[in-house]
């Protein structure tokens, strides 16, 4: 598998420690939570900046790039907040979780992309097994009265989606501007705080380093290996692949005591596991990461 690639799938790992270090920060709201985090993503940026050789020209980057960075990382994560608020955890969740499957659809309208039956059916494989993680093996019930939340998660699922494929129209667009994305989400996080929250702090170290945590990895370097990731690598992988965050976010809490291992977990393996390896079907055909075929990055 090619280096973007895997590279793209190290945020999907990082996304995995999500659900842990957000419990480990204690009652934080979320939009505090988000202008904290983000603040702290935007100086993994700034501090690879200053140890990253710099380029040798700077490059003007084009309006339209601004619009789908800052709506991707701060609508993103806004409409989702606002669904959580608005419909049920378990349902609302579901359908934010259609974004990795939209990429994997969505990729075949993008230049040069070949969309496979076996993307397809490693996507739907990944989507039931991310099914039986968020159901907790128990049914799914829609009721009329949340539809506002659950068109607030449906928009989500086509941001997320949205900004990953249009990432990869500009792959010449350095992945260092993910920094101004993070200090963009930061700075409106913290104006949605101030109108829609209470101020709650972290207590104490331990909820402190939580959120420090959460900042230099899932809300930080994760941003920026996934921005690697869809732009220079396989972009229907990456897609199919990502079913396994909630997955592995479930196996770190069953590591860390908060979760019980069951029958079910072991069933989602199988099933978003063998879509991951069925969707990656192509790559062991040596198919090359866009960076390694003669893009420039």
């Amino acid at each position: 598998m090619g280096r973007a690639t895997l590279i793209g799938f190290s945020a999907v790992a990082m996304w995995a420690l999500l659900a842990l270090l957000t419990d480990a920060s204690g009652k934080v709201p979320p939009f505090l939570l988000s202008a904290i985090t983000f603040s702290i993503g935007t100086g993994v940026g700034l501090i690879a900046r200053l140890v990253m050789p710099a380029a040798g020209k700077s490059q003007k980057i084009p309006p339209q790039v601004w619009l789908i960075g800052i709506a991707g990382l701060f609508g993103y994560h806004f409409f989702y907040f606002t669904a959580l608020r608005n419909a049920p955890a378990v349902e609302a969740s579901l359908i934010a979780y259609l974004w990795p499957l939209l990429i994997v659809l969505g990729s075949a309208l993008m230049p040069g992309e070949k969309l496979a039956w076996n993307h397809v059916v490693g996507a739907l494989l990944g989507l039931a097994g991310t099914v039986l993680i968020v159901t907790k093996g128990g049914g799914i019930a829609f009721d009329a009265r949340y539809v506002f939340g659950y068109a607030m998660a449906a928009v989500c699922a086509v941001l997320w989606s949205s900004y990953s494929l249009l990432s990869r129209r500009f792959p010449s667009v350095p992945t260092s501007i993910i920094t101004w994305f993070c200090a963009a989400t930061a700075v409106l996080s913290l104006a949605c705080h101030l109108a829609l929250e209470q101020t709650v702090l972290p207590e104490g170290a331990g909820q402190w380093l939580a959120v420090l945590g959460l900042g230099l990895m899932p809300v930080g370097a994760a941003f920026y290996a996934w921005d690697i990731g869809v732009k220079r690598g396989n972009i229907q992988v990456l897609g199919a692949a990502s079913y396994a965050a909630p997955l592995l976010s479930t196996l770190v809490l069953i590591g860390a005591g908060v979760a019980e291992p069951s029958p079910r977990i072991l069933a989602a393996c199988l099933l978003i596991t063998g879509g991951a390896v069925l969707a990656a079907k192509s790559l062991f055909q040596r198919k090359p990461d866009v960076a390694e075929s003669g893009v420039k990055a």
